[in-house]
């Protein structure tokens, strides 16, 4: 039986490299989808057999809402919302700009509170137990050089999905997060010479690989899905293991 037969869903940032194969996925598990995006075009890319696409700046209240009441003119009522959009520059806080740091907490925050608010409140009003489900990062809980406005940021995101699942629950709605690790185009493996910087970041990782997209679309599938009807306010780690602490240092054995 398909995950999400008869689910309407909403996929933010659907034009990019996760948002796609999102949307993909729960088209796959039945979803009639609405892909949005700020481009026209890479949303109309996301594939997806039974979809619509929509534009809207996420940072505008009001683009936001005419989005979402575009997506449900065209496939139905929403039941799903998978915000996938965010922007992720790397920086030095001395070199960091005031108006580059508000953007980003403008996209990948106050974004998400936009989308989560707009469809929500449809969903409390209609009585809709819906789920909806936010890509945080592993940076959120991991910080690292360059990394303060993105980090900070998935740090905000992963405390608006915990407040969100507290004051939607009592309405049936669900709210959680998938938290991914390093996801590229192409999935590189530990010891075939890569670049300094991924061999460093293979060897923090378990399963020793990076991920795929996939990897992430199936977790937000089985989140936004009735297999998930318990979970609410969970931060799922989609990471190969890198989140387990100090995963590069090797066993010390009997020293003191």
């Amino acid at each position: 039986m398909l995950l999400l037969e008869g689910r309407t869903a909403l996929v933010t940032g659907a034009g990019g490299r996760l948002g796609r194969r999102i949307v993909a996925r729960l088209a796959a598990e039945g979803a009639s989808v609405a892909a949005l995006d700020l481009d026209r075009e890479a949303a109309e890319r996301a594939p997806a057999a039974r979809s619509c696409a929509v534009v809207a700046d996420v940072r505008d209240p009001d683009a936001v809402e005419n989005a979402v009441a575009a997506a449900e003119n065209e496939i139905g009522p929403l039941d799903v919302l998978v915000n996938a959009h965010g922007i992720f520059p790397n920086r030095p806080v001395l070199d960091i700009t005031a108006p580059r740091w508000d953007e980003v907490f403008a996209v990948n925050v106050r974004g998400t509170m936009l989308a989560c608010q707009a469809v929500a409140r449809r969903w409390v009003e209609r009585g809709t137990r819906g789920a909806i489900v936010t890509i945080s990062s592993g940076a959120a809980t991991s910080a690292r050089a360059g990394g303060a406005h993105y980090a900070g940021s998935k740090a905000a995101v992963n405390m608006l999905v915990h407040t969100l699942a507290i004051e939607l629950g009592p309405h049936g709605i669900r709210v959680n997060a998938v938290a991914p690790g390093l996801v590229l185009d192409e999935v590189l493996t530990s010891g075939e010479g890569q670049p300094p910087y991924f061999e460093a970041m293979l060897r923090a990782t378990p399963l020793r690989r990076t991920g795929d997209a996939d990897d992430v679309a199936q977790a937000v599938a089985f989140l936004a899905s009735d297999r998930s009807a318990w979970t609410t306010g969970a931060i799922l780690e989609v990471t190969g293991g890198s989140h387990c602490g100090r995963t590069h240092v090797p066993y010390s054995g009997d020293l003191q």
